[in-house]
C-alpha cells in the first residue's frame, strides 16, 4: 500500500496548531494561496528552490508583489513551526493502523509532494520509520500526478501496480496519476471535507473505493480493527 502524507496521514488542518495559516498571515485569500501553491509552485516541490525564504517569497509574490520581505520571513517562521506541530499531532489511530497494516504483512509506501520546509521535522513525527519506502518530491525531483514518481515508490517496494493500492485524499490529481499507472485507488475524504467538501463528488468518481477515515481501509482489504 501507498499513502499520500498531508490531508491524508494527517489530521483535520484545524488541530494542526494553534498558529496561523500561511495565506491569514499573510492577508491572502486561502483558495487564491491554495491555487499557487499546488498548481505554480513546482520549482519548491522539486528541491530545485530549497530555501525556505525563497519559496514563501515566490509563492507571495505570485499574488502580491508588495508584500514585504520582513512580512515573509515571519510568515517562513511560523509555517515551519506549524508544519512541524501537523506532523507531530498525527491521529493516533492513523500511525496504530500503519502499525496493523505491517503487522499483517503489507509492505508500506509513501509519496508525498512537499517542499524541504514541510518535511523538515519529518524525523520527528510518529509516522517514521513505519514506511518500507519513502518518496518526497523535494528529494527525488518528481511531483505527482507523474508516472516516474509512482514508480519510484512501487520499484522500492518490489512490487507491481497491480500488487498495490494508493491512498489519498486526492489533491495534486494524485488519485488520477496513480490510475494512469494502474494502481487501485482509494479516495479518504475526512480531511478535505473540512477544508472543500465541493471537492469531494469529483474525487470520489475518480477513485476505486470511497472512505471518510483511514480505518475504514481495514475492511477493503478484509482485515479487522485489533
Amino acid at each position: 500500500m501507498i499513502f499520500d502524507l498531508f490531508h491524508t496521514l494527517t489530521g483535520l488542518e484545524s488541530e494542526w496548531s494553534d498558529l496561523p495559516v500561511t495565506s491569514d498571515f499573510l492577508g491572502i485569500d486561502r483558495r487564491t494561496w491554495d491555487g499557487v501553491l499546488h498548481e505554480k509552485s513546482r520549482q519548491r516541490l522539486t528541491g530545485e528552490l530549497s530555501d525556505p525564504f525563497l519559496i514563501l517569497r515566490d509563492l507571495a509574490h505570485q499574488i502580491d508583489p508588495t508584500i514585504a520581505d520582513e512580512k515573509i520571513r515571519q510568515a517562513v517562521a511560523i509555517r515551519i513551526r506549524r508544519f512541524r506541530e501537523a506532523l507531530r499531532r498525527t491521529p493516533p489511530a492513523n500511525t496504530d493502523l500503519l502499525r496493523q497494516l505491517r503487522k499483517s504483512g503489507l509492505r508500506l509506501g509513501l509519496i508525498s509532494n512537499a517542499d524541504k520546509m514541510e518535511v523538515a521535522s519529518w524525523a520527528d513525527c510518529p509516522l517514521a520509520g513505519l514506511f518500507d519506502f519513502e518518496v518526497f518530491s523535494c528529494e527525488v525531483g518528481l511531483v505527482k500526478p507523474e508516472p516516474t514518481i509512482y514508480r519510484t515508490c512501487l520499484d522500492g517496494l518490489a512490487l507491481s501496480p497491480q500488487e498495490c493500492i494508493y491512498v489519498g485524499d486526492g489533491g495534486s490529481n494524485e488519485l488520477v496519476g496513480a490510475r494512469e499507472v494502474g494502481l487501485t485507488t482509494v479516495f479518504v475524504s475526512g480531511v478535505i471535507a473540512e477544508l472543500w467538501p465541493e471537492r469531494i463528488p469529483a474525487r470520489m468518481a475518480i477513485a476505486d473505493h470511497h472512505i471518510k477515515d483511514l480505518p475504514e481501509i481495514l475492511p477493503l482489504l478484509g482485515l479487522t480493527h485489533v
